[in-house]
């Protein structure tokens, strides 16, 4: 019987669920109902506040931009996973080394999109990958996956790698335990193709164009056994616990924070909306006193 190669940065995040087709159906599910959470209240907000006082008008604007905005941003952090790194110093000769080694990895019109875009196309098990430097995008069916992999900070040469050498780390990886893979590194996004595409840098988005119309199938061929790790990549968050702490402190923060401004708008809508009714009452007074 043919063993399973499992990452050795699974055993580190054993609280989580292997990640399988079900699972990613769960998971875009539950992102939907987030979204759904964050936008509903703010339109139905805007909606009332137009039903009771048209006055209120600037209040609900600010309502509707904020159900616009929040989904944006999100899939901004989405985009992000794909966005090339920063570095203190950037050398071509060892770059080019890199884009070639990574070269051989590849197929040719795999190559050639990577020359364009700066992304690597790899169709797979769950569907069909994008890997950039600082992590991967999944897409399946309409939605789009994005998964984030941070440089171990324990690691400093990890930080300084050429492009290519990133690349073929997280590109090794995949290929090595696809399940895995999207396993151990953190969900940034999931959300519409369409929405991850306005996201993206110009030059980018042709990658994704192609991988909406490459079957999902893994690769046949030798170069799928390679083995490979995430060495030198920081993948998770040091509990569960904690990541669900933060965002339950942020939903909170959110919220506070929604209310305080929902207050303070408010607030001046009626002040001006006063002042411009005492204004009308003195002018409508002046103008009764003439006639008589």
């Amino acid at each position: 019987m043919a063993t399973i190669e499992v990452l050795p940065e699974v055993a580190a995040v054993h609280w989580r669920p292997r990640v399988d087709a079900d699972r990613l159906r769960l998971m875009g599910r539950v992102w939907t109902l987030t979204m759904v959470a964050h936008v509903v209240p703010f339109l139905g907000a805007a909606t009332l506040l137009m039903a009771v006082e048209p006055l209120a008008l600037p209040v609900a604007l600010i309502c509707v931009a904020h159900a616009w905005i929040i989904p944006e941003l999100y899939a901004q952090r989405g985009a992000n996973v794909l966005r090339p790194r920063r570095r203190a110093r950037r050398t071509p000769e060892p770059e080019q080394r890199s884009v070639g080694l990574l070269g051989d990895l590849v197929g040719h019109e795999a190559r050639e999109l990577h020359s364009r875009t700066g992304l690597v196309l790899e169709p797979g098990r769950l569907g069909v990958w994008l890997v950039g430097e600082a992590g991967a995008v999944l897409l399946r069916g309409r939605r789009a996956y994005c998964y984030c992999v941070k440089v171990d900070p324990r690691q400093a040469a990890a930080a300084e790698l050429p492009s290519g050498d990133r690349i073929a780390h997280l590109l090794l990886a995949l290929r090595s335990d696809e399940q895995g893979f999207a396993t151990v590194a953190n969900l940034a996004f999931a959300g519409a193709h369409w929405r991850l595409r306005r996201r993206m840098r110009k030059e980018m988005r042709p990658a994704l164009k192609a991988a909406r119309s490459t079957p999902g199938e893994p690769v046949s061929g030798v170069r799928r056994n390679i083995r490979g790790r995430l060495e030198g990549m920081s993948t998770s968050t040091p509990s569960s616990g904690a990541s669900l702490g933060r965002r339950a402190l942020a939903l909170i923060v959110l919220l506070i924070a929604a209310w305080v401004l929902f207050k303070v708008v408010i607030g001046v809508v009626t002040a001006v909306a006063t002042v411009v009714v005492v204004v009308l009452a003195i002018c409508a007074v002046i103008w009764a006193i003439r006639v008589l």
